[in-house]
């Protein structure tokens, strides 16, 4: 089993889910998260006075598959639906799930996805 976790920019949200559920990944976390990279954050104006925002607004996707296959499908539908070719565009990390526990019926791994 693996997971697939994937920043991305918020607006791309929607282009991802599609092509997530176009190359038949069931189910996905969505977290609204905060952060810099290599951008290193930007200034901005307000009413006026320029302030700095460190922290840029990302989405986070959680995605947990049976193979390397689906793993392999779903870093391929993030990677061409969240790219806009532009600085932060975001990350795809890719792990090893050792365990899934479904508690409300205690089945595991595979059959728990």
């Amino acid at each position: 089993m693996k997971k697939i976790e994937a920043i991305i920019k918020p607006f791309k949200l929607d282009d991802v889910k599609e092509a997530l559920v176009e190359a038949g990944i069931e189910g996905m976390t969505i977290s609204e998260v905060k952060g810099y990279g290599r951008q290193q954050g930007h200034s901005e104006l307000y009413r006026g006075a320029e302030y700095v925002v460190e922290f840029i607004p990302k989405v986070k996707i959680e995605i947990v598959v049976s193979s390397q296959e689906f793993a392999d499908k779903a870093v391929e539908a993030i990677m061409h639906s969240a790219k806009t070719g532009k600085i932060g565009d975001g990350k795809i990390f890719v792990s090893d799930i050792s365990k899934t526990i479904r508690i409300r019926t205690e089945e595991e791994d595979e059959d728990a996805l």
